[in-house]
């Protein structure tokens, strides 16, 4: 009798170790805090310790942003399949997200963090002398252009960077098949650039430390409270963004409550919490949405893309803690600039949604394209970036969340029948069903998208059927 062959053990699940980040940057802030506090002298040396920190943050943006940029530009091709849906979905995230941008910075301007910190701005004296230098309009459009194509990566120019990524993402578009070897191997080079991102993060225990201990040692305990006022205000506008302005947008087009919606996402909210990406609950809620009613080829395109255009709560942030950096060493920016901001950050936001620590690359990559003289504070906002990332990543999966209703509405493609009974708990959801064919890319929707005429959900509701909670 032969022996029956053992089947392989199935792999041991990765252990998740980022609450040993969380510990290391909490030690890392209190440990300068009271560096700072009790030994002023020393602490303003361990700054350099922030400042190369933020250095390291630095040498990251130019890959962050191309990857992004070229990936996102090269799903619009896939969107694009799909016809009203994905063009209605565009439309819907990048006015959402030039909306997120601007409370993000009515906000800033109302509770004025930072103001009157006074931290030390670290190599003002650099950008001072470039700026006195600087020319005029033709000036700043010349120094647009790359010497080479590939000069702009090497050189950290976010502009430029952002320039060629612009142009590559639209050559490839329109090369069709032909591009998407190319599209494949920069998103693996993505892959890289985020792992390398995270490896970075594992260090901003220290650098939270050293810009702790440099700012305490400056300003005093005046800092801690200046950071508590952003952290706090910033969770507070993020939670009023999801409930005010998402919850209004989401019963005023489908009559759903975004509370309903929220608590039936509840176990990915919970995932989001432990990861601080909302990357991490990208297939649930694609297999969640599918069941709610919403049709297979809209999830397909709304879910994945909106992980690159549609990131409500980085949005905000981004706003909102370049004003504190500003006003924090003492150069708030004027209106003009807080705009120029905000159209930069239209276009760098997309794509940062997939890892932690993404957001604070793009932070430090519109800093450095408007205001380069005030990048150094990016270290102030260490210590505290690990805690709002939390917020950030929630109001990102609840914006797509809402936004796949939103554009099944307007589609014809949400059965608003099912929708009531899976709120409902009629028809509860089977974890099991993830095991299925429900997969996501990081922020392009190439996979997903192949899908899209494979079994499609119940047909959908005509606008005149009636929606729950009318």
């Amino acid at each position: 009798m032969s022996a029956t062959p053992l089947a392989p053990a199935p792999p041991k699940a990765r252990k998740d170790r980022t609450h040993w980040l969380y510990i290391g940057v909490i030690i890392g802030v209190l440990a300068g805090i009271a560096v700072g506090f009790f030994f002023p002298p020393l602490g303003k040396e361990l700054k350099h310790l922030g400042d190369l920190f933020v250095d390291l943050i630095k040498m990251m943006i130019s890959p962050v942003i191309f990857c992004t940029i070229v990936l996102g530009i090269g799903s619009l091709r896939s969107a694009s399949t799909v016809g009203k849906a994905g063009g209605i979905a565009l439309t819907y995230f990048l006015v959402m997200s030039t909306f997120a941008l601007g409370i993000g910075v009515v906000v800033g301007n109302l509770i004025h963090p930072g103001t009157g910190l006074h931290a030390p701005a670290g190599a003002v004296d650099k950008y001072a002398s470039q700026a006195e230098h600087a020319g005029g309009g033709w000036d700043f459009f010349s120094s647009l252009i790359p010497t080479s194509l590939f000069s702009a990566l090497t050189e950290g120019k976010v502009l430029q960077t952002l320039l060629v990524a612009l142009l590559v993402g639209f050559a490839l578009q329109q090369m069709g098949q032909k591009g998407q070897p190319a599209l494949d191997a920069i998103a693996v080079l993505q892959k890289a650039v985020f792992k390398i991102l995270t490896m970075i993060l594992w260090l901003a225990p220290i650098g939270a430390f050293g810009a702790m201990a440099g700012v305490v040692a400056s300003t005093g305990l005046k800092a801690v409270l200046s950071l508590l006022t952003l952290m706090v205000g910033f969770y507070i506008t993020c939670i009023l963004f999801v409930v005010v302005v998402l919850g209004l947008v989401l019963k005023a087009v489908t009559g759903v409550s975004v509370f309903r919606l929220l608590k039936f996402l509840g176990r990915e909210f919970l995932l989001i919490v432990a990861t601080s990406s909302s990357e991490s609950a990208l297939p649930n809620l694609m297999a969640k949405m599918q069941h709610l009613g919403v049709d297979k080829s809209t999830v397909g395109v709304v879910v994945p893309t909106g992980y690159s255009f549609n990131l409500d709560g980085t949005a905000i942030y981004l706003t909102m803690a370049s004003i504190f950096v500003a006003n924090a060493l003492g150069q708030p920016m004027d209106l003009g600039q807080q705009l120029g901001l905000i159209v930069f950050m239209i276009i760098a936001s997309k794509g940062a949604a997939g890892v932690t620590g993404a957001g604070l690359a793009t932070l430090a990559a519109g800093l450095q394209s408007h205001a380069p003289q005030l990048v150094s504070g990016v270290g102030i906002i260490v210590g505290i970036d690990r805690f709002m990332s939390e917020a950030r990543a929630l109001t990102n999966f609840a914006g797509n969340a809402v936004a796949t209703l939103v554009v099944g509405r307007w589609t014809r493609t949400v059965d608003f029948g099912r929708v009531e009974d899976v709120l409902s708990g009629r028809i509860p959801f089977d974890q099991s069903s993830l095991d299925g064919d429900v997969h996501g890319g990081i922020g392009f929707p190439v996979s997903p998208m192949a899908t899209n005429g494979d079994a499609a959900v119940s047909p959908a509701a005509e606008p005149g059927a009636a929606a729950p909670g009318r």
